[in-house]
C-alpha cells in the first residue's frame, strides 16, 4: 500500500480576542490543537496574556509557527481552542474551520494573514 501523498504548509497561529466559556472570560492555560483531516494533530504551547485588545476585551497571544503535514486529499484545516482547568480537565473553547484552499498561496513568495470567528461544535458562534 502506497503511503498517503502529503504537503507542508507553515501556519502561525497568532492570538484571539475575547475567549470565553459561557461568558465567562478563559484567562489561563488555553492552547490551540491543529488537525488537517488526518489522525495527526499539532499542539500550541500554552498562551500568554496580553492584556486588552482593540475592541476592550482580553487578548491572547501564541505567535506561534506550526509546520502542519496535510493530506493531499484534505480540504480543510481545523483549529480548535481548548483550555486546562484547575482540575486538569480539557474545556473546548471554539473551533475554526478554513479551507485549504484559503491557506495555500496562490504566489509562493506570498504569505496572508487571515482572521476567523471561533464556533462551537454545533456551528454556533462560540466566545464573546
Amino acid at each position: 500500500m502506497d503511503p498517503i501523498k502529503t504537503r507542508s504548509l507553515e501556519v502561525t497561529v497568532i492570538s484571539g480576542e475575547n475567549l470565553c466559556i459561557v461568558q465567562k472570560p478563559v484567562t489561563e492555560d488555553v492552547y490551540v490543537v491543529v488537525r488537517t483531516e488526518s489522525l495527526k494533530c499539532w499542539t500550541t504551547k500554552m498562551a500568554k496574556q496580553g492584556g486588552e485588545s482593540l475592541s476592550s476585551g482580553h487578548s491572547t497571544t501564541w505567535n506561534e509557527r506550526l509546520m502542519v503535514e496535510a493530506p493531499l486529499h484534505a480540504k480543510s484545516i481545523t483549529f480548535e481552542v481548548q483550555c486546562k482547568t484547575s482540575k486538569g480537565l480539557v474545556r473546548p473553547i471554539g473551533l475554526a474551520r478554513i479551507a485549504i484552499s484559503d491557506v495555500v498561496p496562490k504566489d509562493e513568495a506570498c504569505s496572508e494573514v487571515l482572521n476567523y470567528r471561533l464556533r462551537n461544535w454545533e456551528g454556533r458562534r462560540s466566545g464573546g
